[in-house]
């Protein structure tokens, strides 16, 4: 029988791994931060076995000067009377950075251990994932094939062709459609095909794919972020995290690492791209893949813990909610966020506080994932809630 090592070596160079770790490396993947105090929330036993296990099954590419900031927010603070900090994601990574390069220095690892010379990935047209992805596949003279999905209809110039789609015209990359939005399995597939025919000309491509039946690889750097996280926090740990939820590997990272590092700290996902009830089968479905590849069962179905008070009226599209939201942090903090992502999480903070169910007094944290590229692609909607 192979190895989880052999299975991942021996997979085509364009098929994205699915293959298990050895026992607790889950903390192993998070050994860049071993250096940062960690005050006692880290089971010192699995974390010394396990800081002596490899990760050359889970190779990563840093790309982030770590660890981004935690900043207190004073003004929502006394506002809401909690104590409410950012995690400054949005710093992490290159040209407007955001949480996907955590997710990212994975997915690239991996290309890179493969020799892999082409990166295809699949998003929304004004997704960070995918603009992020042609800015590493830049820095590191590889090509990139950015496949964008229609899933909003905003037939606008500027968001069919400004913020994130200008950036990967400016990268260099090439980009090509796929006409559905809820599709998928239909995207990854696409996707291969086009691998497959790359392959047949001699290149050598790797595919970050989308769908939950895939094992969910970029969780791991936000285990990281946990555990930075974790860190910076020292004897005053947070009672809650609140970040997106959307393809989830962030968010299943966060409740990870935080079981493994601060196992009192409550992870609160916001819904962006689906109701809660079917954000929970995805997630519940990929928590399973990433205790498989973990070789851990740390992610139980309690753990996922889901809010969707923003998501209305759907992907991409900016409700009252997350107006409020977006239009509060800019006046009373000078912080940004977008209106298809960071607005719909920081809106999960504000209505939680407005009708009790955050605590007065709770220390919470605002996880920013960036997604600032996206205000050049709704300034039509913004220059109307603004004027």
């Amino acid at each position: 029988m192979l190895s989880a090592k052999q299975q991942y070596h021996n997979l085509p160079l364009w098929c994205h791994a699915q293959v298990g770790l050895r026992s607790n490396t889950l903390i192993e993947n998070c050994k860049s931060n071993a250096s940062l105090p960690l005050f006692g929330y880290v089971e010192s036993n699995a974390m010394t076995s396990a800081l002596n296990e490899t990760t050359e099954i889970f190779p990563r590419h840093n790309m982030i000067e770590t660890p981004t900031p935690l900043t207190r927010l004073n003004r929502l603070s006394e506002h809401f009377d909690i104590d409410l900090w950012i995690k400054r994601d949005d710093l992490a990574g290159p040209t407007l950075g955001g949480n996907k390069t955590r997710q990212l220095e994975y997915y690239f690892g991996a290309a890179l251990a493969k020799g892999a010379d082409t990166i295809l990935i699949t998003g929304a047209v004004q997704s960070n994932f995918v603009r992020i992805a042609a800015a590493i596949a830049a820095a590191l003279g590889m090509e990139a094939v950015l496949q964008l999905e229609h899933r909003v209809y905003n037939d606008t110039e500027s968001y069919k062709n400004s913020g994130n789609v200008l950036l990967n015209k400016m990268f260099g990359a090439r980009i090509i459609y796929y006409p559905e939005g809820e599709d998928e399995n239909g995207a990854d597939k696409a996707l291969y095909q086009e691998a497959e025919r790359l392959t047949k000309l001699g290149k050598r491509p790797y595919v970050i794919p989308l769908g939950e039946n895939n094992a969910p690889l970029g969780a791991l750097g936000y285990v990281n972020c946990a555990a930075e996280i974790v860190a910076q926090a020292g004897k005053s740990q947070f009672d809650e995290v609140v970040i997106g939820s959307g393809s989830g590997a962030s968010h299943l990272g966060m409740i990870a690492g935080m079981k493994r590092y601060s196992p009192n700290t409550k992870v609160m996902g916001s819904c962006v791209r689906r109701k809660k009830t079917l954000q929970k089968q995805r997630l519940v479905l990929k928590s399973k893949h990433f205790n498989d590849m973990v070789e851990e069962a740390i992610i139980s179905d309690f753990d996922i813990q889901l809010w969707d008070g923003a998501l209305a009226p759907g992907y991409g599209i900016l409700g009252d909610a997350a107006t409020m939201a977006l239009k509060l942090l800019a006046k009373l903090e000078g912080q940004v966020v977008d209106p298809a992502y960071t607005a719909k999480v920081f809106a999960c903070i504000v209505e939680r506080c407005s009708d009790m169910q955050i605590q007065k007094g709770s220390k919470i944290l605002f996880v920013h994932s960036g997604g600032l590229a996206g205000l050049f692609g709704y300034q039509d909607d913004l220059v109307k809630i603004f004027s």
